[in-house]
């Protein structure tokens, strides 16, 4: 119920946990290499999402997947704005996944109602601002350090303990900075600077990050860490086109511990999940 995963001021009060889908205007996901690079095709597709039960739709322009090196900010911008336009435009609910003020204060100018900033602001000093002055919902990720070397970074004595208690650190400075915190969402960054047993004892953990007291974001969609779980320890992981399944388990455990949405490449498995996970939470 919403009294649970708590309202995000300035979006709707969806009933049940919400799926937000992906839309990577990109040339090297991880995810979909690619597949939506081309503006018109990842309206098409975002609107697809939409039709197969996605709540709002992420739109990105740099791929934040290990290894990967940043685009400049012209480039981001001419990835980002006209498909965040065109859905706008649409009805859709629009999300902005992006590390930059620049690209964050236009994408609310052409309609987005969120900005997904996987460094919780950490990136570019001028962000916090950008999302205070435009009153939009912010979502402040775990992060430690950009995508080029953050698997350096994923050393941890207790990983839940530490992840709980730099995203309240960065969850103060971000309503110290002017963000509303009733337009704050949480996110325990899977997969971002943490291992496969990282990401599974967050997994377990949700209610430790819900403790933190703002709605919470899981975006564990085909990530590292199912890979291993499905390979068991044998073999090479399967493709990540190949883990939705294991991609809407995720999404139903996170909707029956109170997560506000997850975030999900292929909408239709978790979209059946949330709502499943919402009838069981009613029948209790």
């Amino acid at each position: 119920m919403s009294t649970l995963r708590g309202r995000v001021a300035g979006l709707p009060d969806w009933d049940r946990c919400a799926v937000m889908g992906v839309v990577n205007v990109t040339p090297d996901s991880f995810s979909d290499g690619g597949l939506w690079f081309d503006p018109e095709r990842a309206v098409k597709h975002g609107l697809d999402l939409i039709a197969a039960g996605a709540d709002l739709v992420d739109v990105g322009g740099e791929s934040t997947r290990p290894g990967a090196r940043r685009v400049d900010e012209p480039e981001e911008l001419r990835r980002v704005i006209p498909v965040v336009r065109e859905l706008a435009a649409a009805g859709a609910v629009v999300s902005v996944d992006t590390m930059r003020a620049s690209v964050a204060e236009r994408a609310v100018e052409a309609g987005a109602r969120l900005v997904n900033d996987v460094s919780g602001g950490l990136a570019d000093p001028a962000m916090l601002s950008v999302a205070a002055d435009a009153r939009v919902p912010f979502v402040v990720m775990h992060w430690r350090g950009a995508s080029i070397d953050m698997n350096s970074r994923a050393l941890y004595g207790d990983v839940v303990a530490e992840v709980v208690d730099e995203l309240r650190e960065r969850l103060d400075a971000v309503v110290a900075a002017g963000v509303d915190p009733e337009r704050v969402v949480i996110d325990p960054g899977l997969g971002f600077a943490k291992d496969a047993g990282h990401d599974l004892a967050l997994v377990a953990h949700l209610d430790r990050l819900r403790a933190l007291g703002r709605p919470l974001l899981v975006a564990a969609s085909r990530k590292r860490f199912l890979g291993r779980v499905l390979a068991g320890g044998e073999g090479d992981p399967p493709p990540a086109r190949e883990r939705d399944a294991a991609t809407a388990a995720v999404s139903a455990i996170a909707a029956r511990e109170g997560a506000w949405a997850v975030r999900v490449h292929q909408v239709r498995p978790t979209a059946d999940a949330v709502r499943v996970a919402r009838a069981v939470e009613a029948a209790t």
